[in-house]
């Protein structure tokens, strides 16, 4: 990593502007120690300059355009080598009702989505189909509250997804690599882990690695691991499950650009797997640089 250049891209015009500005900053003091020559670049939209001579963009933007295969799609026409998944597989990962089709395709648990209103059964979590961070999500418990749940979903996304709310328990597995890192259960006083519990210090309690019997530990981060790979994600990426009453899983989504914050739930999985956040961001770039064919400048 001696003297390699990295860019970390952060910020970006979505309403996960603050937390992205937070991630890039914690890349950027991360990698430092590394020996590279790291290059923080505020993103403000498709317009943003690479620094010449960079070998690695890391991006750490959240949202629209960071996170939905805009800014990945940027840097392949560029030729720029980035981490992370390519722009195919992340606008697969952060379209949620897109992501649903590849789940139920493949098998692989997720709750029921309802289409029409009169069909719904209570309660129900109303979401963005395009959003990260739990921005714009309610649940609603009541059908007079739906309207409004839709109405505020709609305000981030013209497209939303209703879907059965899963009572238990929330699970989240870190994909690193080749392995699966420990999993985080995340637990709040009120039972939904959602955008100030997820960035507000003491909001929630992480428990790592979550209290589960070996062989529920194993289907979760197969799940995970299947997730992962049906949607076409690569390097990395954070499944969020959930475990209900009843002692069954549910995939929610993949993120493709897991938070790297103080708060965030990766770094933590990581650091209990005895890797600390400098190495976290290096295996990150190196998968990246792999990618590249000798010999050929990013």
């Amino acid at each position: 990593m001696n003297q390699l250049r990295i860019a970390v891209l952060m910020g970006g015009p979505s309403a996960e502007r603050e937390v992205s500005l937070q991630s890039g900053k914690m890349v950027a003091e991360a990698l430092r120690p590394s020996g590279a020559i790291v290059i923080p670049v505020v993103v403000e939209g498709p317009e943003f300059a690479v620094p010449a001579n960079t070998d690695v963009a890391f991006i750490a933007l959240h949202g629209t355009f960071g996170e939905d295969g805009q800014i990945q799609r940027i840097l392949e026409e560029r030729g720029v080598t980035f981490t992370g998944s390519d722009a195919e597989a992340s606008a697969r990962a952060f379209d949620k009702s897109v992501a649903k089709e590849y789940f139920l395709a493949a098998g692989i648990p997720t709750p029921a989505t309802f289409d029409e209103p009169s069909e719904v059964k209570f309660p129900v979590v109303v979401k963005p189909a395009r959003q990260g961070s739990s921005v714009g999500i309610t649940v609603v418990r009541h059908r007079e509250e739906l309207a409004a749940a839709c109405a505020k979903a709609r305000s981030f996304d013209e497209r939303i997804v209703i879907e059965q709310f899963i009572r238990g328990r929330e699970l989240t597995v870190g994909i690193l690599g080749n392995r699966e890192l420990p999993i985080v259960e995340i637990r709040t006083p009120s039972g939904f882990f959602g955008y100030h519990e997820k960035y507000t210090a003491g909001a929630a309690e992480e428990v790592v690695p979550a209290p589960l019997d070996s062989m529920l530990t194993i289907q979760t981060q197969r799940y995970a691991r299947l997730a992962h790979e049906r949607l076409g994600c690569r390097d990395f990426s954070r499944v969020d499950l959930m475990l209900s009453d009843r002692g069954e899983l549910f995939v929610l989504e993949v993120n493709t650009i897991p938070g790297m914050t103080q708060n965030s739930l990766l770094p933590k999985a990581a650091k209990a797997a005895r890797i600390e956040m400098t190495d976290l961001c290096v295996r990150m770039v190196e998968m990246a640089l792999a990618r590249r064919p000798a010999g050929v400048p990013a």
